[in-house]
């Protein structure tokens, strides 16, 4: 007849111990450059949100399609933001250096 062993939780058994050559993890998934990178796209994508805002008219019930659809709204501001986020995608993959 097989024996079933129960284990409890939170504890080890000597069979369970970790081995010495278990790589050492740093608690720190990110280093102080990584913080850097991602507070810059940040502020690329709050840059390019601004810039796709604005437009404001001094008459509301007139439609400006110049203003509306100019180029720094359609074309400018949407690739500040990927960029932005282009660059929040690299501060998180990024290794820190040994």
């Amino acid at each position: 007849m097989i024996e079933k062993k129960t284990v409890v939780p939170g504890t080890l058994n000597k069979s369970m111990s970790p081995s010495p050559q278990a790589p050492h993890i740093d608690s720190n998934f990110f280093q102080k450059e990584n913080y850097k990178w991602m507070l810059a796209g940040a502020i690329v994508i709050i840059i390019g949100m601004f810039v796709m805002s604005g437009g404001k008219s001094s008459d509301p019930s007139v439609f400006d399609q110049k203003e509306v659809y100019s180029t720094t709204r359609i074309t400018i501001a949407p690739l500040l933001i990927v960029i932005g986020l282009g660059l929040e995608v690299f501060a998180i993959f990024r290794k820190p250096k040994a």
